[in-house]
This record gives C-alpha cells, structure tokens and sequence, in this order.
C-alpha cells in the first residue's frame, strides 16, 4: 500500500513543502521531509530557471521541473476506478429503491414536475388550470393518473406562456424521465436520482485526485452518499440536485486541469523556453468542459454565477503558483497575461453562450413567456430581437428575485443551515393505519405518520465547522491549495447567500456547497490517519479515530432513513426523530 493510499496528504511546493524533496520507492511509496515549511518563500533553489536545472537529458529535466509541480497520482489505477464505482453502486441502489415513494408531488414538484411535462408537450413551459375552488386539482389529476391536454389553460401565443424564474437545464432533465415513465412521481425523479447517483462518483474521483489516496477518495464519495441532504434532494423533483452536479463537475474538471497544465508547462519550460514569463499553455481543453459545466449549473439556477468568480479566482492562483514554482521570475505577469487571458474566454464566454443556449426551447418557440417582447417594441431584427426579448426577460426574473421576501414556515439564513437548525419537510401526512391506506382526519394527528425532510446527516454538517475553521487555519498557515480550493467552493455558495437577509432562503439551498464541506473533513481525516511512514500506534489510533467517525455517520443515516425516505412509522417514533422544536 502507498502512502497516498494509506492516507498520506499529497503535498506540492504551494503547501509550503517543496515536492523536489521526495523519494519514489519501487512500491510507489511518496515519503516528504516533514521538516521543510518553506510557504511563500523564495530561495535561490526555488528560483533557479529552467537553463541552471540539474544536468542531464531533457527528460530528467522534465522529471525533475514535474516533482517540483505535483505529486504523483497513486499507483493503484485499476483500484481508483473500482473502489469509486462500488461506492456509487451503493449510492445507486439507495437512491432508487422506493424511489417513486411516496407517491404524491412533494413540495416544489408542483413546479418542475409539471414545467418539464410541459416543455415536453410544447417545447416551453405552459400554464395550467387554476381552479380557485380546488387549488390542488392539478395535481390531484396527475397523482391519480387523469391527466390530459385539457390540465392546461386554454391560450394562443405568448398568452401561453407561463412565468418562470429558472432556467431549462433541470426541467429539460427531469422531461427525459417523464419521457420514459410519463407524468408519475418515478418519472420526474428519475434524473434526480441519476445525477445525485453519478455525483457520488465525481466526489469519490475528484477527492482522490486532491488527496492522490483512493481510500480517502472512496470515503468522500460514502460520507456524500450518506448525508440525508443529498439522499432526499436526489430522490425529488426539483433543481437542486443537478445545480449541485454541475458545480463539483466543474470543479473536478479543473482540479485535472491543475495536473495536466502543470505536466505541460514542465515540458514546455524544458522544450520551448521563451522569456521569464513563461511559455503560453493556450486554450486547455479542461478548462473549456468547466465552463461548460458551469454554464450547465446557471442554465439550472443562476445561483452558479458566483462559482464562476470564484473559479476564475482560483485557476488564477494556480497558475501564477505553478509559474513561481518552476522560478519564472515574472510569474505574476505569467499567470495573469499568458494564462489569464484565456480565462475570460474559457470561464466568461463559455459559460455564457452555455447558458443562453440552455434558453434555446424558449428562443426558437413563439408561445413562451414574453417571446415577443422586442417585436412590441419594433426591434425585429433576426437573432438579436429574440436576444433582447430575452435579455428583458432577464431583467424582469433578477428583479423577482430581488424582492422575493415572503415569510414561509422553513425558511431559514445561512448561518442557520450548518447548525441544522430548521431543515425542511418536503412532504408529511399522518393515517389511522401503519399500512398507510385511510388518512388521518382533516386537522388530527394519526397514531402513523410518513414523512420526508430535507435534513443533513448532523455527523457531516456539524463536524463540518470544526474542519472548516482548521482547513482555514491550515491555508494560512501552510498554504495548503487543497484547502484553499475547499474553502473558495464553500464560500462560494454559502457567503454569496449572507447579503440578501431578507431574501427567502431554505437550508436545501446549502446542497450546492456540500462537497466542499466533505472535503474538508476528508482533508482533516487524512492528517488524523496519518502517513504510511509514521509509528505502527499512531496509526492505529488513527485509524480507529477514522473508522469510528465514519460508522457515526452510517449509523446516523441508518437511524434518519425513515424519515429521509418517507417509510410510515408510528408518530412517537416520528416524534423521537425529532431532537429540536426547529426540525418539527
């Protein structure tokens, strides 16, 4: 077993240990001087250029500039793909079992279910009967299988249109599952259930390349798997699930980026070297499915826009690191000017044309909501008139959302949601009955009750302050990139949220952060497990320490499922669930 394997936190010159300290055993085995803490300082061995490097061939200077760069990746290969897919084979299978239970359109599925069912039928969303007497008719139709044509309003052109706030990308989603099992409670959360099923697979794969240890890639991907949060919000059908998907997907594909970039500036700091600027890396591919990503993430919510700050932010710091690392001495103009300017195309334009192609049913049909707008206004010219009346569109839903305060029994601020202090309960009824066919009476309390809530395994979200504050320190400190990067991805979308104190938020919202929190417990669990090379009792007692704190998070699953699933039990047993007066 490596030492990555075993828990060893990789290491690079930016985590204040320089990586041209190490030794390659035969076994693959990576062993660092422990002793260095060279953060942020530039010695004459630091800044030594590419012409002084150690003798030899090109290919040891290419070795040697690659070992200042990054650790190797663990040689288990075969192992890094089947660990990470028996991980999500097991998300896989919790997240489908009973996955059309209950079988009701719980909380905002009275939205997307029905806006996809529509983009479906008429390429944009339509609105529906509004039955003043029976505010439920709708959906009480659907659930019982009566649906027809005649649910939607009766309308003719952009009168059709109904007003919607988010965009395609979700809806689009979750119609393919309707398109296979149609308008049913398995239909629409179907494609939740997929994309919260492969997300599990991207954590496991992205947290392995951070901490180059399968077994903590692995626990990544099982402590995500485990957390009530993620289960529900990938067992319903609203957005939330794909936002989250579409952000960790785009941060994996730059976490790659960050390797194969750092490879090729070793080769072209050796094959082509020009002045102290550095060589130009051009256009990288990676960067280009990132911004794809997050172009897909804002065609879910526009919430995403802030990772694409926040993103640029961070491929900025990696690249004028790896040009400092390699002792360009004009790193910063490197970084900024060489690699930089390929930002604006890679995580600006992309993702923008991403996201306006993701309004493309809404662009190229003539019912959708205010369609029309620029030919009321005289401005009929081909492609841009859609393009403005888009734009007013926009200009309306950004207002919306601005002023959207009204009060609602779950809502909840940020600071609230790593306390779990008010989850959200997306479905609850009570029967006379514990196998759940006669309903309570109107305004009683049966002795069974069912019940699905929006709660976070409290083992993940709780231990997750403490790891937060440590990786805070520990990037201070030591410069680690790995918790900087964990850190920018909470912020991201936690911080974003504090400004808009009236705005109505719920805890649910917190999903698309999620794996950035799980990675800093994984960070703080590798320095717990400790090196391959340390004392066999240190080990141990770190290994025990792991171990127990992962089956606390298993074991806590196991006790909420219940509740996270909507099995009916017994109301004291509901009750008993129910630590605080805020989850009620």
């Amino acid at each position: 077993m490596t030492a990555t394997q075993a828990g060893q936190p990789a290491q690079d010159p930016e985590d204040g240990h320089d990586a041209s300290r190490t030794a390659a055993g035969a076994d693959g085995t990576v062993t660092f001087d422990p002793g260095y803490a060279g953060a942020d300082q530039i010695d004459d061995a630091s800044m030594t250029t590419v012409s002084e490097t150690a003798g030899g061939g090109a290919a040891e200077r290419i070795a040697v500039l690659r070992a200042r760069l990054m650790t190797p990746m663990p040689g288990d290969r075969l192992w890094g793909w089947i660990g990470p897919l028996l991980v999500t084979l097991f998300a896989g299978f919790l997240r489908f079992n009973r996955l059309s239970v209950p079988n009701a359109i719980i909380f905002d599925e009275t939205y997307y279910a029905k806006d996809a069912w529509s983009i479906l039928k008429h390429g944009v969303e339509w609105n529906w009967l509004s039955v003043s007497s029976n505010p439920d008719y709708v959906n009480n139709q659907i659930v019982a299988g009566h649906f027809s044509n005649s649910l939607f309003q009766t309308c003719s052109g952009t009168g059709c249109g109904e007003y919607v706030v988010q965009p395609e990308v979700g809806k689009l989603l979750i119609a393919v599952g309707e398109w296979l099992f149609g308008l049913t409670s398995l239909g629409w959360r179907f494609a939740p259930a997929i994309f919260g099923t492969l997300a599990i697979l991207v954590m496991c794969r992205v947290a392995r390349r951070l901490t180059r240890s399968t077994l903590l890639g692995c626990t990544a991907g099982l402590l995500l798997s485990l957390d009530g949060l993620e289960f529900v919000l990938s067992r319903t059908g609203i957005l939330d699930i794909f936002l989250m998907f579409f952000v960790l997907a785009a941060f994996a594909a730059l976490v790659v980026d960050r390797d194969v970039s750092r490879a090729r500036l070793a080769e072209a700091m050796v094959l082509r070297p020009t002045d102290e600027a550095g060589p130009a890396l051009g256009i990288r591919k990676w960067r280009v499915l990132a911004g794809i990503m997050i172009g897909l993430a804002g065609g879910t919510k526009q919430d995403a826009v802030w990772y694409v700050f926040g993103f640029i932010g961070l491929c900025v710091a990696w690249d004028i690191g790896a040009r400092r690392t390699v002792g360009l001495r004009s790193y910063v103009r490197g970084g900024l000017v060489r690699d930089g300017k390929w930002l604006l195309v890679t995580l600006g334009v992309i993702p923008l044309v991403t996201y306006v192609l993701t309004w493309m049913n809404w662009l190229v049909t003539n019912t959708g909501y205010d369609r029309d707008y620029a030919q009321g206004t005289g401005f009929n010219i081909p492609v841009l008139g859609p393009l403005y009346s888009l734009f007013n569109y926009h200009e309306q839903i950004f207002q919306f959302m601005d002023g959207l305060s009204t009060r609602h029994p779950y809502e909840s601020q940020p600071w609230d949601w790593f306390f779990i202090t008010r989850p959200v309960a997306l479905y609850w009824t009570s029967y006379s009955d514990a196998a759940g066919l006669h309903p309570a009476k109107a305004g009683t309390t049966g002795p069974f009750v069912q019940e699905v809530l929006a709660i976070g395994n409290p083992a993940i979200w709780w231990m997750s302050i403490p790891a937060i504050i440590f990786c805070l320190g520990w990037w201070l400190t030591r410069r680690d990139w790995r918790a900087g990067a964990a850190l920018l991805g909470v912020a991201a979308g936690w911080a974003s949220w504090l400004p808009f104190v009236s705005r109505t938020k719920f805890y649910y919202y917190a999903l698309e952060f999620e794996p950035f929190l799980i990675i800093c417990i994984v960070l703080c669990l590798g320095l717990i497990l400790g090196p391959a090379s340390a004392w066999w009792v240190r080990r141990a007692i770190g290994s025990v320490l792991v171990g127990i704190y992962v089956l606390a998070v298993l074991v806590l699953f196991w006790y909420f499922y219940p509740i996270l699933a909507g099995k009916i039990i017994p109301y004291s047993d509901w009750l008993s669930h129910m630590w605080y007066s805020g989850w009620i």
